[in-house]
């Protein structure tokens, strides 16, 4: 389990708090109000038709009267510019609305992998989730990423096939896509009443009936009628793997299912809660969000099967101070805890969006940010429907909300009382696989650039920003080109800079070829005090990870204790720097043998500079060339495959699969993210227009020595 899943045991452990008190014991308000809410994150590939369960979710519980269409532009949760006109979501949106006395927070997320941090950190906040998948496709690129992230944070899900109406649907296709690709045991509650043109309802195997589409209601109701005879057979057979994915989490059905007699509804319903909120199972819904189809069904089983924050054990961080563990229970009563999730530039002022863990705070009330140390003051507190606000007094346990005026609180802060402080983990997002170079066009634009890019990097944090010594220009890094697109557009946009770019760039890294031992020497006698610095280091490759790891292994004192952390801050320094081509070195393990020191003339800046200069000893004609891999999936029709193969080969891509889909053959593989640029035009122009592509990043895999002395020699 990951150090992030870590913090969200498994809601099922005994120290979870059950969702409900027993009918005859009165509820306090407060928890009964917790016990109804559900904080809802919809995750999805692109295209899938997420955002658009969303918009029907807003009309089905009144939030709005009209429904906003993707492909019209006229969306409430993709309220950017940028999102219409793309007719995607680029950043998640919050709102919050009502559905038969239960109270939902929900947050539509993002499915283009470029933007992969705003689902992250949605999900770190979130306490369930619905996963769209296209019928017609089933498990895609994105969806694995999604439910991979979701994983790690320990989040129950709910899957919801869309576009049953469309033709070529496959409803259970894509159910074993779910189990073969994902990893994870789809159960069906529903089964597909027709498929394509003829789908028009769904079998319910919980109530055990026939569900029959009111398309004059809008999606508002269903007809129940009697199961037609001839999927009797097939609800038979799906009702019986239900019972049994029930009957893990409960001795009664176990022992009503083995005798074959009729199980309690009730009890069914409460042992497939658990076992959703365990995670052991996804309950499958259906519909077609489009035609307003099983959205409103989708909605009963988010608040029947989907964790309230009572359902969830207490959240897990550490004492600021001492590091030892703590929790908070999710109580209104307890001490305050809360987590800021995202930040947002907006031109009124950076918006915070905050979960809170435990407590209760009122607007103008202060807390500690921890890492800072510093107390935050909470200025208005905003109910966030996408980008409409309504000022409220007070928020509680469960709430997701904003605030204006946060100067210190970034993206993964913790707030909490004074008095009980807690440290939150914090959320962690992958390094930047692509940089362009950006310039202003005027000197007055020049003034402006460094505000606009600061408030970016502070409300993405997926974007960085350097300057190139050389060049002296502003380089800015990003997810892909897209995301690099959007950012440029939004500083011209939002900010009214005026900028050129130019062309992309890999963020390539480099890291050693083998290890060697080397030594430091850094003397120095100019007159008066002098600098002696001297360092034996060994430094050795770590394949498989990022990190740069420090050792101290002197002995006899050898060289003074507090000269030791400015030998690896000169070693961290020149890795950073990147050398002569600037591209950082990662993956090695650093360990200090030995070294000599002098009584007058060893200072920090004298073991800095050995440190640095052993690094650079060691790299010397040692480095090897990393470059960023994309995981790529490519949907064409069958008459162009051979012409798709061939273009991926010549650019270096390792095909891994090649299988069928609803859209003809679908290519499944891994490539370095400098073959892809401009691909989109490619793809168009290879299919006439009908081939799809995905890409998300992978890993960091040694350049080929041919490509790396080309890379080399536009560098020099």
């Amino acid at each position: 389990m990951s150090s992030a899943a870590a913090t969200r045991p498994d809601p099922t452990s005994q120290a979870a708090t059950p969702a409900r008190e027993p009918k005859h014991v009165k509820v306090p308000p407060d928890l009964d109000r917790l016990s109804r809410t559900r904080n809802l994150g919809i995750m999805a590939h692109i295209d899938a038709g997420k955002t658009t369960v969303s918009e029907r979710i807003l009309f089905l519980t009144g939030k709005v009267h009209r429904m906003g269409e993707v492909h019209e532009g006229t969306t409430v949760l993709d309220y950017l510019e940028e999102e219409r006109a793309r007719g995607i979501t680029i950043t998640s949106a919050a709102t919050t609305v009502d559905w038969k006395g239960h109270r939902i927070n929900l947050i539509d997320t993002p499915g283009h992998v470029d933007f992969t941090a705003e689902v992250e950190r949605s999900l770190r906040v979130l306490d369930g989730a619905v996963a769209v998948f296209d019928a017609v496709h089933g498990v895609e690129a994105q969806s694995e990423t999604v439910w991979r992230q979701a994983e790690r944070y320990a989040v129950p899900r709910i899957c919801f096939l869309n576009k049953m109406d469309r033709p070529g649907a496959d409803f259970f296709a894509s159910v074993e896509s779910i189990r073969t690709r994902l990893g994870a045991r789809p159960v069906p509650f529903q089964l597909p009443f027709g498929q394509g043109a003829d789908f028009a309802g769904v079998v319910d195997l919980i109530d055990g009936c026939l569900y029959l589409f009111d398309d004059a209601s809008e999606g508002r109701s269903v007809r129940r009628e009697e199961i037609p005879a001839e999927y009797a057979h097939a609800a038979l057979k799906a009702t019986e793997v239900l019972v049994e994915a029930a009957s893990d989490f409960s001795d009664e059905i176990l022992e009503t299912f083995l005798e074959g007699g009729e199980v309690d509804r009730e009890g069914l319903l409460a042992a497939l809660r658990k076992a959703t909120l365990a995670r052991s199972i996804a309950p499958v819904y259906c519909g077609s969000a489009l035609r307003k189809r099983g959205v409103n069904l989708l909605l009963d089983a988010v608040t029947r099967f989907l964790p309230s924050p009572l359902d969830m054990p207490p959240i897990e961080g550490t004492d600021p101070e001492s590091g030892e563990k703590l929790t908070r229970r999710h109580h209104p009563d307890e001490a305050f805890a809360a987590l800021a999730f995202k930040t947002f530039a907006d031109k009124t002022g950076d918006l915070t969006f905050v979960r809170v863990y435990s407590g209760r705070a009122r607007a103008g009330e202060s807390f500690l940010n921890p890492r800072t140390r510093k107390r935050e003051r909470l200025g208005r507190l905003l109910l966030m429907h996408a980008d409409d606000r309504e000022s409220i007094e007070e928020v509680r346990t469960g709430d997701i909300f904003a605030t204006v005026g946060m100067k210190g609180t970034v993206t993964g802060d913790t707030l909490c009382s004074e008095g009980k402080p807690i440290l939150l983990e914090r959320m962690s997002f992958p390094r930047p696989v692509i940089s362009l170079a950006i310039e202003p066009k005027t000197n007055a634009d020049r003034d402006r650039l460094g505000d606009a890019v600061g408030r970016v990097l502070r409300e993405d944090p997926t974007v960085r920003a350097k300057t190139d010594e050389a060049t002296g220009q502003m380089v800015l890094s990003g997810m892909g080109e897209l995301h690099l697109e959007i950012v440029v557009n939004r500083i011209r946009r939002d900010f009214n800079v005026e900028v050129n770019t130019g062309a992309p760039r890999v963020a390539y890294k480099q890291t050693l070829r083998r290890a060697r031992e080397v030594e430091g020497r850094h003397i120095k006698q100019t007159g008066g005090h002098g600098q002696f610095g001297v360092v034996k280091m060994v430094f050795e490759p770590s394949p498989g990870t990022d990190e740069i790891t420090f050792e101290d292994e002197v002995v006899g004192g050898r060289i003074p204790r507090e000269y030791i952390p400015s030998v690896e801050r000169g070693i961290r320094d020149s890795a950073e720097a990147g050398g002569r081509l600037g591209y950082p070195f990662v993956g090695f393990t650093a360990r200090l043998v030995d070294g000599q020191s002098h009584d007058v003339d060893s200072s920090d800046m004298a073991f800095l500079a050995a440190g640095s200069l052993a690094f650079r000893l060691a790299v010397d004609g040692n480095a090897v060339l990393l470059e960023p891999v994309m995981r790529f999936e490519v949907t064409v029709p069958e008459e162009f495959l051979g012409e798709v193969l061939g273009d991926l080969q010549s650019r270096r891509a390792q095909i891994e699969d090649l299988g069928f889909s609803a859209g003809g053959r679908a290519i499944r593989g891994k490539v370095p993210i400098a073959e892809m640029f401009a691909y989109a035009t490619r793809i168009r122009s290879l299919t006439q227009g009908r081939g799809t592509f995905s890409l998300e990043p992978c890993n960091y895999e040694p350049v080929p020595e041919s490509v790396a002395a080309e890379i080399l020699r536009a560098g020099a």
